[in-house]
């Protein structure tokens, strides 16, 4: 019943004009990366209050069977609402079944979107307060394409820490991998750690920047100086 009252406000919400818009958006065409995933076309505010009016309601239980469903926005509200209850407890052992419905149900996070607003809430959070990253080192060593972006994603956590060591190993790792998703991600997150700690950058960028995709070298100099960023482009550092 709970997960019928979700999809039914979900679909209260839905807009024809998005719902025909975000199969170009998010990929989901023949041969794209996210090939079959299907639409009702709900604008994430609008899924974010559905999610707060449900999450305290459903269980795990049924969160898993929402996050299974082949519509877009039954996963990501799902999402919203495993970070929800993620946020909300204050136990332990909850905490610790909410990453493993997560890691259990992780092909069902097969889109950018659900990689990046879900990943670094539950699993970065996690991971850095138990002072255990096995689980992102894991996952950045498997060979399908939003493992490994959950895992880089995830250091969003470490490095709003100051925590750098993380992300610059898991960039390493995954630095020439072949999808343009991977060298954004990369190029999205040591841009982060250098908005926190410049140095870091530009010591990781000395190492590595004649070797990275250009996607990801222009993503991770965004913030820096213009001068700094044409010396990087051109190859003079």
């Amino acid at each position: 019943m709970m997960i019928n009252q979700i999809k039914l406000a979900l679909q209260e919400l839905s807009l024809p004009e998005k719902a025909s818009f975000y199969p170009t958006f998010f990929k989901s065409r023949k041969g794209e990366y996210a090939e079959g995933d299907q639409f009702i076309g709900v604008t994430v505010p609008d899924q974010r209050k559905v999610a707060q009016e449900f999450w305290d309601k459903i269980s795990l239980d049924d969160l898993a069977v929402l996050l299974s469903s082949p519509i877009h926005e039954h996963r990501l509200c799902a999402l919203l609402m495993l970070i929800l209850k993620f946020e909300k407890s204050n136990d332990s052992d909850q905490r610790k079944q909410i990453v493993e419905l997560y890691l259990k149900n992780k092909k069902y996070v097969n889109n950018w979107d659900l990689v990046d607003t879900s990943c670094y809430k539950i699993l970065g959070r996690y991971c850095f307060e138990n002072n255990d990253d096995s689980i992102l080192k894991d996952l950045a060593e498997e060979e399908n394409l939003w493992s490994k972006r959950i895992a880089v994603v995830s250091t969003m956590f470490h490095v709003k820490k100051g925590s750098f060591d993380l992300i610059k190993k898991l960039a390493v790792r995954n630095l020439n991998h072949e999808h343009d998703l991977m060298h954004k991600a990369n190029g999205w997150l040591l841009r982060e750690m250098g908005k926190k700690n410049e140095k870091e950058l530009l010591d990781f960028l000395n190492l590595y920047y004649q070797h990275m995709p250009r996607t990801t070298l222009r993503y991770a100099i965004e913030k820096l100086d213009e001068r700094a960023r044409q010396d990087y482009l051109k190859g003079s550092v």
